[in-house]
């Protein structure tokens, strides 16, 4: 009968090599167990050890005290006086012996009498104490066992063999030499250090400086060159940010602070970086893909201990507390703060794609409102340049919501500043169809020549065919991706809206009502209709008030007006006593503080007529007209400019405007200049006399838009203004000619001046037929007579 052939198969080298790598886990970890169970018995038995020892000390019977020997002998002496008062006839010989016996024993002296207890019972009680003591068993201190180091197993014909390798140990001759050396650098240190002089001070922190610098630079050169490499170094350079050398500590953290930000910007991916599943973390990968998993692990958490060390900085600056160290003074905290604010705004608005930006708006946003001022103005233009280059809308969708909830929290009680950036917003319809194109991927297909040269009649059809596949799949894109923004500007603006509302609803009276204002003015289009009575409602009631400045009243008004020329059309709301009020309010301007505000009154005028020329009747413009060429004679050249652009308007919309450039007055009534009421004022009536004041004014632009209007405005011919006045709207030409930088536009030709040295002669300033009279005038010989001024009393007085 043949042998039974074996069929299990022989375990691979893997897998005996797998599972003797567990069981050599399995015994280290039982190894460790048991050492720290054994030290753990081994500290118990020394703690029981000693608290016998100290309970025997206390216990342990003391000798006589001198105290109480003379205690005794005090007693004593007593005693003898009463036997001596004693008559000794009264006492036996044998009685008098015995205590006299007595007397003698110590312990007669140390014993109640009282007491029925044998004479030396105190002392067996110490002695039963102290071999109780001796009774406890002697342990001696166990060893620690050694630690090993495991190494890679062996295999023979038997098996796999683990390896391993006893720590070294330093011998106790050694351990005595690093301990006398130890003692030797303190004695070392205890020696006075030598007094310098402030100019070798001086020295020594530029040394100390200059060492550190080139340090950090050393540091950030390799982290740039490879940063895969070196992400190690990160760590290094961040823990300069605890310098604790006083004499440098500050500038080397200021140092640092900007040091790391630059790095972090250039070596920060473009990409969020999350945190790897246990699945992803358990399967095997490529050496490439693990160390950029390492990188990316070891980036995120440096930046993360970044942003926490730039978050101290600033709190340790609010709270105003010194540390232990010391190292550092009060005052140089507010300097670290604004270089870590610094940072943290070049990160906000640098990496919105990156970790950790939400925490950095959470940072951001409530220095907005801060009470220095240098800080406040750094984190309000951050959050504008974010604003402003946020084409998807996720960074801005954050900070709107902190704000909202910063303006709710502090009982709206913040800078107009922290509202005033909701108008840096990218929420508009044009700017969304051009940032839908800009960010749709651009593809360059072949063209048909491209195709015929270098394809074949096969692969054109393929080439075709994949084209069309790829054009479709780029618009579902782009289409997806202008979804995606339109719901997020959707979530954002009503986030605006309600915060706005808000403070309509509950502060009136706030500072912030101006932002408001001028927030609805720019985003009221973009308002709910069902929203549209109400606010109208409450615009006018804040105007009626009286409480609002000449510019907030110009917003609502601007606000008004914005809702009615959008969505606001199918309303059936007369505006009339918004015309009204800005009508009785004109003349409030003029060159000084309110020369700015022109610039909100030419929107109004814009949206109030030019958009609505259908339901403004022709007295009203005419008045309008009338009052704003007053107006021009009052007020700044830019600002007449741009009130004569917007009569040029009124007579190209309106028809008949030229009534007012005929002296004849048309139909019955009077002018009424001072009237409030454009309807009713007869501006019919007059004539624009201003045109030919404007004609001679300083400003050449205002010379031109002059003399353009007395012509009637013509579009083409000898009055027709030229293209770059023509082509500008008021506001445009407003801000063109503005003098803010004390500047004139166009500028004023330059004088050459005349030297003194260049001037001629005389005579050649001099008419010929004067420089003949004068030439002869010099050459006659004058006689020199006596000058008599009593001539003329001599002559009276002979008369």
């Amino acid at each position: 009968m043949k042998p039974r052939k074996n069929t299990k198969r022989v375990p691979s080298f893997r897998k005996l090599l797998r599972t003797s790598q567990i069981k050599l886990d399995n015994k280290l970890k039982n190894k460790q167990y048991k050492q720290k169970s054994a030290a753990k018995k081994y500290r118990k038995e020394q703690k029981k050890l000693r608290e016998a020892v100290r309970d025997a000390i206390s216990r342990k019977p003391f000798p006589l005290e001198e105290g109480k020997k003379k205690q005794v002998a005090r007693k004593w002496e007593e005693k003898e006086e009463e036997e001596d008062a004693l008559p000794l006839d009264m006492m036996d010989e044998d009685d008098l012996k015995l205590m006299e016996d007595l007397a003698q024993k110590a312990s007669f002296l140390t014993r109640d009498l009282s007491s029925n207890e044998p004479v030396h019972i105190k002392k067996r009680k110490h002695e039963s104490v102290i071999e109780k003591y001796e009774k406890v068993p002697r342990r001696l201190q166990t060893e620690p066992e050694k630690e090993l180091i495991h190494l890679l197993p062996i295999k023979d014909k038997s098996g796999i063999i683990p390896q391993a390798v006893e720590k070294p140990v330093l011998d106790a001759h050694e351990e005595e030499e690093d301990t006398e050396d130890v003692e030797e650098a303190e004695d070392f240190n205890e020696e006075p250090l030598p007094v310098l002089t402030p100019e070798e001070m001086a020295a020594q922190r530029r040394q100390k400086l200059q060492e550190r610098k080139m340090h950090i630079a050393a540091l950030a050169s390799a982290i740039l060159s490879e940063p895969d490499s070196n992400i190690k170094k990160l760590k290094e350079l961040r823990a300069m940010l605890m310098e604790q050398d006083p004499n440098v500590a500050v500038i080397v953290r200021k140092l640092v602070m900007v040091s790391l930000m630059e790095i972090f910007k250039d070596i920060a991916p473009s990409y969020k970086i999350r945190p790897l599943t246990e699945a992803e973390k358990a399967t095997k990968v490529k050496k490439e893909t693990q160390k950029l998993r390492e990188f990316e692990e070891g980036l995120v958490s440096q930046y993360k201990f970044y942003l926490e060390n730039l978050e101290q900085a600033i709190k340790d600056w609010k709270q105003r507390k010194l540390k232990k160290s010391n190292v550092i003074s009060l005052k140089a905290y507010k300097g670290l703060a604004e270089v870590a604010v610094k940072c943290l705004c070049e990160l906000l608005v640098a990496l919105p794609h990156f970790n950790f930006h939400n925490n950095i708006i959470v940072l951001i946003v409530p220095l907005m409102n801060d009470p220095s001022k240098m800080i406040s103005e750094l984190c309000v233009e951050a959050v504008k340049k974010l604003f402003k280059q946020d084409k998807l809308g996720y960074a801005s969708l954050g900070v709107v919501k902190v704000i909202s909830g910063l303006v709710r929290g502090r009982n709206y009680d913040v800078r107009p500043e922290v509202l005033k950036v909701f108008l840096h917003l990218r929420i508009k319809e044009v700017e969304l169809q051009k940032d839908s194109e800009d960010i749709a991927p651009k593809k360059k297909f072949m063209t048909y020549k491209e195709k015929r040269k270098n394809l074949s009649r096969m692969q054109r059809k393929w080439k075709k065919a994949e084209e069309k596949l790829e054009r479709e799949l780029l618009e579902a894109e782009a289409s997806e991706s202008k979804e995606k923004k339109l719901k997020l500007h959707t979530e954002t603006l009503n986030i605006v809206f309600v915060t706005y509302f808000r403070i309509l609803k509950k502060a009136q009276k706030s500072p912030l009502l101006p932002a408001v204002l001028e927030g609805l003015a720019k985003f009221a289009h973009l308002i709910n209709v069902e929203f549209f009575d109400d606010l109208l409602i409450v615009l006018h009631s804040l105007i009626a008030s009286g409480d609002l400045s000449y510019r907030e009243s110009l917003h609502c008004i601007l606000s008004a007006f914005h809702i009615l020329s959008g969505q606001g059309d199918v309303l059936n709301i007369d505006p009339m006593k918004f015309y009204t009020h800005l009508y009785k309010t004109l003349f409030s301007l003029h060159a000084g503080g309110t020369n700015e505000d022109i610039g909100i009154v030419l929107q109004c005028l814009d949206i109030m007529f030019a958009k609505r020329r259908k339901q403004v009747s022709q007295q009203r413009a005419l008045a309008f007209l009338k009052r704003l060429s007053i107006l021009a004679l009052h007020v700044l050249p830019n600002s007449s400019v741009g009130i004569l652009a917007t009569n040029r308007v009124f007579m190209q919309t309106f028809p008949r405007m030229d009534l007012l450039l005929d002296n004849e007055s048309q139909g019955s009534g009077v002018y009424l200049p001072e009237l409030d009421e454009p309807e009713h004022c007869n501006a019919q009536n007059t004539a624009l006399w201003e045109l030919h004041l404007l004609q001679r004014h300083y400003h050449p632009t205002v010379q031109k838009f002059a003399s353009h209007l007395i012509a009637g405005a013509p579009a083409e011919g000898s009055g027709a203004l030229p293209l770059d006045l023509s082509q500008r709207s008021a506001t445009e030409l407003f801000e063109t000619y503005c003098m803010k930088e004390m500047t004139f536009n166009p500028p004023v030709a330059s004088v050459t001046r005349r030297r003194k040295d260049t001037f001629l002669q005389m005579d050649s300033f001099v008419d010929e037929e004067l420089n003949k009279q004068l030439q002869q005038h010099i050459s006659e010989t004058v006689a020199h007579t006596p000058l008599d001024f009593a001539k003329h009393l001599k002559e009276s007085s002979l008369a």
